[in-house]
């Protein structure tokens, strides 16, 4: 069955949220929650996007943002993509880092 749609339109207001596959820490260190903020800097300023609020956790995360320009789906690639190649690389391991696609 196909996944349904997301609703994306200029000016929506997002609260998204991701947890680590099998519900294990994507957070290890304070480094790795500071690359994550690295990387999500990097896509609002890239994609236009305005983060209103974060809560990082060790095992999932919460964001609340804004999209001006309607491109959510790129914004998160963007997010999830490099931290999980950064996770991945840094411990030397391959596969998931989250559990399924974001929420929002």
């Amino acid at each position: 069955m196909a996944r349904p749609l997301r609703i994306t339109f200029p000016g929506a207001f997002y609260h998204v949220t991701s947890r680590g596959n099998e519900r294990k820490a994507v957070f290890k260190s304070k480094r790795d929650r500071e690359k994550y903020l690295e990387y999500l800097e990097s896509a609002t300023t890239r994609y236009d996007a305005v983060i209103h609020a974060f809560c990082l956790m060790d095992n999932h995360y919460h964001l609340l943002l804004e999209t001006p320009s309607g491109n959510l789906p790129r914004i998160m690639r963007h997010i999830n993509g490099a931290y999980t190649t950064y996770f991945n690389a840094k411990r030397a391991r391959s596969g998931h880092l989250f559990q399924g696609r974001y929420r929002a």
